[in-house]
């Protein structure tokens, strides 16, 4: 198979995997009720587990892409697809809320980010046109989790205990994500030469150092965007199940709500890969993030199935839509033998914003009975994102020829 056709294999693999890793981490907001009233612990205490799965993920995403540049993709990707199943089934037997939040939080999240941060730096390697949506793509797999995983997982603990069903999860991580992960190759761009850039290159910027890289103002506003974006759908992905479930709608139609919300998104990671290859990519984050900056705040005045469909349709379709944008454009400002390490930091920055949104959300809730102010307040740190994302400059040709002098 030509390399031309294979590029669609790591676009469906990296899809894939992501898919059932982001599901398997999402199956907490599910069974966020059922591990409570099982266990009695609190909702602030559970929804702590995902927290630290945020922060474990933030700072595994930046060591992940890092030796995904060094070794390449396949291998990290099947450590991180091992640690995962074999994570998955350890927190089922946990004892106690700290053991729990500790392998749920910790190793769940650290083998998450041996998916995303490897394939999507992956995937811009093997694409010089159509990138934003191929990268997209691979973001449309992932935000499959809700409309597959999230059900699954629902359909589960209502049959069986959480810990059974949390069993199941990890032996179907198991079974599909081990096999994918060998499908990964390295972009080829990257076989021979992976320590130093060519001395031919016609772009300058695949001169830069990876000093000058993580200095340039460039990289600091995108970890920044990136943090304030995820830090404003964090909460209202993470809570919306719990929220819909206070305002009187049953459990199975709340986690419908979700499901609406991954489908919106899947056609937002599409269209705003067409907008991104057309329009460019920043000009069409900068876009996004306004709007996801009022969808969060509409959450607010919904109430009834038919208003949470159209919020969580509105929201999904912005939030996921924006998020693949950020490969992009560190793909076009940045080396490709950095990838890896590029897209890990902004990942990081975007993990430590998600981090934000469950404990906040438990806090708020458990203090005031009403999960309004998480919503407000997400309203404020959008508006943040969209300022940050307004300041960013792409690289200049002279400044990457200066630097490289």
């Amino acid at each position: 198979m030509s390399n031309i056709q294979y590029r669609w294999v790591i676009v469906a693999a990296g899809g894939l995997l992501g898919c059932l890793a982001i599901g398997a981490m999402f199956s907490l907001p599910v069974f966020l009720l059922p591990i409570s009233r099982d266990t009695g612990w609190s909702m602030t205490g559970v929804s702590s587990a995902m927290t630290i799965g945020f922060l474990a993920m933030a700072f595994a995403s930046i060591a992940w892409g890092g030796l995904s540049d060094r070794w390449g993709p396949r291998p990290i990707v099947f450590a991180g697809s091992v640690l995962l199943a074999a994570s998955l089934a350890a927190a089922s037997w946990s004892p106690s809320l700290i053991v729990f939040q500790l392998v749920f939080g910790l190793v769940v999240g650290a083998a998450a980010a041996a998916i995303f941060a490897p394939m999507m730096a992956c995937v811009t390697g093997w694409f010089d046109t159509h990138r934003s949506l191929a990268v997209s793509l691979v973001s449309a797999g992932m935000g499959m989790a809700p409309m597959t995983m999230s059900p699954f997982a629902a359909w589960l603990v209502s049959i069986y205990d959480w810990r059974t069903a949390l069993q199941i999860i990890a032996v179907l991580v198991a079974v599909v994500m081990i096999p994918v992960s060998l499908l990964v190759r390295r972009a080829p761009a990257l076989e021979h030469d992976t320590t130093e850039a060519s001395p031919n290159v016609a772009d300058d910027r695949e001169s830069m150092s990876l000093d000058q890289v993580l200095k340039s103002p460039q990289f600091i506003i995108l970890m920044l965007a990136n943090f304030f974006c995820c830090a404003t759908h964090s909460g209202p992905i993470f809570h919306t199940v719990s929220y819909a479930i206070t305002c009187g709608i049953p459990m199975i139609a709340a986690v419908s709500i979700y499901s609406i919300e991954g489908l919106a998104g899947m056609g937002g990671r599409v269209a705003f890969g067409i907008l991104g290859d057309r329009f460019g990519a920043k000009q069409i984050l900068v876009l996004g993030l306004l709007v996801q900056a009022f969808g969060a705040l509409a959450y607010v005045f919904a109430q009834g199935l038919a208003s949470f469909y159209a919020v969580a349709a509105l929201f999904g379709f912005i939030y996921a839509g924006v998020m693949p944008l950020y490969a992009v454009i560190a793909r076009e400002n940045f080396p490709l033998r950095f990838m890896g390490t590029v897209i890990g930091g902004t990942a990081m920055a975007g993990s430590l914003g998600m981090a934000t949104g469950p404990l906040a959300g438990g806090l708020i809730y458990d203090t005031f009975a009403s999960y309004t102010w998480l919503y407000v307040g997400s309203w404020g740190i959008g508006i943040a994102a969209f300022l940050i994302a307004m300041t960013f400059r792409p690289i200049p040709q002279r400044q990457q020829a200066a630097a490289a002098a």
